[in-house]
């Protein structure tokens, strides 16, 4: 149809909700995903319905407001208070988008395991609050396997992969064979970009004394984003950086935000020991020591046996968290290892009858890792075919909302 208005992209998760319109290779607006309403706004909006339903902020204008109560609708990647999230859609959309959502087309994503309950809850606000003509409800895995498609050729594109999802509060390790994520194999790691401030924060603490007290979690987050990477070997980076610490060792220059000194920050192990926690849980929690390139291993080899390969060969980085130096190179190598270490075994064992054929391991990074589902649900909300898939209003006005818990397939393009 000619002279129709993009789609809507919104990317809503834990930490920050992305947004834009399709056909566009960045969102238009990231911000938190908080709302702040004012408490004891619930007696008087029986009274004075109209006034008080508007009177609320989201985003960085939420976490800054005064007298109002901050609240976060969505925790783990799921929705868990939905009249927040409706007045949240209301201010993405009017506000910040400047949208007339009766124009457009949407596409809302989903973390994996999402319910079928939650999807119907979304149709419902979405046709119901907003009157959109049309709805897609995308997994956020399968989104951010069809963005690793800028790094590959037209031949090589497909929806089987296992996607690594690391953002502010969660680690998913998510099998997808031909769009389908295979749910039942799917792993948590309870590592993220959250877990790395704090233990920046923790390690700074020890050392440095300068860092006022009520900034140590925004300096250690800072540090980790300017000056923090994946090393190949940790005992090797240590001994680097005793030879040389003029070399390594870097300053961070930060300002006292009540007396307004400055203050300078050395930094030196941190850099490379804040992430290294995706390798050596333990450094950080007691309770997981499972490197993420084991988690990887077992999450594929869990997986119906004909898939496996191809599971191997196309381990895709989504999320701001995979976005250190090297990490992709590091997680590869180490999957290799293991990979490797198997058909050695199983070739031992069978008195060198067997010689199995070599295990592809590739980890695809790529440049728009970082907003990877957003720009993946960009990419096919621009394409004709998206306009097919969606479920629309006049579905929806004869089925209900239960058309909803099915979302089909697409996005294979040649």
């Amino acid at each position: 149809m000619a002279g129709r208005l993009p789609a809507v992209v919104l990317d809503g998760g834990t930490g920050y909700t992305k947004m834009g319109y399709a056909g566009n290779t960045e969102p238009q607006f990231i911000v938190p995903s908080a709302i702040a309403v004012k408490e004891g706004a619930e007696a008087a909006k029986k009274v004075n319905k109209g006034v008080s339903d508007l009177d609320f902020f989201i985003g960085d204008e939420a976490i800054d407001a005064p007298r109002y109560a901050t609240k976060w609708p969505i925790r783990h990647g799921i929705v868990e208070d939905w009249d927040l999230m409706e007045r949240f859609y209301e201010q993405a959309i009017f506000k910040y988008l400047r949208a007339e959502p009766e124009d457009h087309y949407f596409l809302l994503t989903e973390p994996p395991l999402n319910t079928p309950e939650n999807r119907e809850y979304t149709a419902e606000i979405m046709f119901e609050s907003f009157n959109v003509p049309g709805l897609y409800i995308a997994v956020q895995a399968v989104l951010a396997l069809a963005a690793s498609w800028t790094s590959r050729q037209v031949g090589e594109r497909t929806l089987t992969g296992t996607v690594i999802d690391s953002g502010d509060g969660v680690t998913h390790v998510i099998p997808v064979a031909e769009g389908y994520v295979i749910g039942s194999c799917i792993k948590h790691i309870p590592i993220a970009g959250r877990d790395i401030t704090y233990f920046i924060q923790q390690l700074l603490r020890e050392r440095e004394t300068g860092i006022p007290p009520e900034q140590s979690l925004e300096t250690a987050k800072a540090i980790k984003e300017k000056f923090s990477y994946i090393c190949p070997d940790i005992v090797k980076e240590f001994t680097k950086y005793d030879q040389d610490p003029a070399k390594w060792i870097k300053n961070f220059d930060g300002k006292n935000s009540i007396t307004k000194q400055p203050f300078c920050v050395d930094v030196g192990y941190e850099r490379f020991l804040g992430p290294e926690i995706f390798f050596h849980p333990e450094f950080a929690n007691p309770d997981f020591n499972t490197p993420i390139s084991e988690v990887v291993d077992t999450v594929i080899q869990n997986c119906p046996i004909d898939n496996r390969r191809g599971l191997y060969k196309n381990i895709v980085l989504s999320g701001g968290s995979t976005m250190f130096r090297d990490f992709g190179r590091r997680l590869q190598r180490d999957v290799k290892r293991v990979t490797d270490a198997r058909l050695k075994l199983s070739a031992e064992l069978s008195g060198g009858k067997l010689k199995p054929t070599p295990i592809d391991v590739q980890v695809i990074t790529h440049h728009m890792q970082r907003y990877a589902v957003w720009f993946g649900g960009s990419m096919l909300a621009s394409t004709p075919e998206f306009y097919e898939v969606c479920h629309t209003k006049a579905d929806y006005d004869e089925h209900g909302p239960s058309i909803c818990r099915h979302n089909p397939v697409f996005g294979v393009m040649s």
